[in-house]
Parts: structure tokens; C-alpha cells; sequence
């Protein structure tokens, strides 16, 4: 089955630096757009950046300027550098992928899949 392994979440200070990593595993045929979502506590989920196959980037305007997407098609990995930290960056990110995954010989399937997600947490 494919799987969304998220890691690199943990507890820094205001003005900090961490990086996320995704890895994306299973019968993968091809990856789409992959992202970044996190959502804090009592808050909707949201946006943060996202990475095309081609590697066009938007990202949350909360976030221009100190976060960074890229992506690894080699390793089926897409990441999240995050500077400066702020304490409103707190939440759960999410990794989401868009894949093409095999069903069977000559069957695909397109399907949004989700990380089990990783918790980050700045303090002030």
C-alpha cells in the first residue's frame, strides 16, 4: 500500500530552523503536486507550500520568505525547510501527495494521500 512517512518535527525556539522530510512509498507509478498542510489547535487545516511535478512553488503568505518546499523525485521525497520560526508557526504538518499508483499490470490510479503527520512547536 502506499504510505506518507512524515519526520523532522520537534520542539526549537523563536528564530529557529527545522526541516521536514516526506517520503513516499508503495506501488507509486508517478507523483503530482505534493505539499505541506499543518493545522493548530481549534484551527482548519491550511496551507502552507506546495511543489508541482514540475516544480513551480506557492506557498502561505504567513510563510514567504522563511519556508522553502523542494522536492527529491529520486527518493519519492518532498521537504520543508523552515526558518526564522514564530511561535504561530505551532501546529501539526501535514504532508499531502497527488499520485498515480499501480492497481494492477496495466491499471492506475490517481489518488490524494495524507502523512500521519509530525508535530512542530516554537517557543517564544
Amino acid at each position: 500500500q502506499v504510505q506518507l512517512v512524515e519526520s523532522g518535527g520537534g520542539l526549537v525556539q523563536a528564530g529557529g530552523s527545522l526541516r521536514l522530510s516526506c517520503a513516499a512509498s508503495g506501488s507509486i507509478f508517478s507523483i503530482n503536486a505534493m505539499g505541506w498542510y499543518r493545522q493548530a489547535p481549534g484551527k482548519q487545516r491550511e496551507l502552507v507550500a506546495a511543489i508541482t511535478s514540475g516544480g513551480s512553488t506557492k506557498y502561505a503568505d504567513s510563510v514567504k520568505g522563511r519556508f522553502t518546499i523542494s522536492r527529491d523525485d529520486t527518493k519519492n521525497t518532498v521537504y520543508l525547510q523552515m526558518n526564522s520560526l514564530k511561535p504561530q508557526d505551532t501546529a501539526v504538518y501535514f504532508c499531502n501527495a497527488d499520485l498515480l499508483v499501480v492497481v494492477a499490470t496495466t491499471e492506475f490510479a490517481r489518488g490524494d494521500y495524507w502523512g500521519q503527520g509530525t508535530q512542530v512547536t516554537v517557543s517564544s
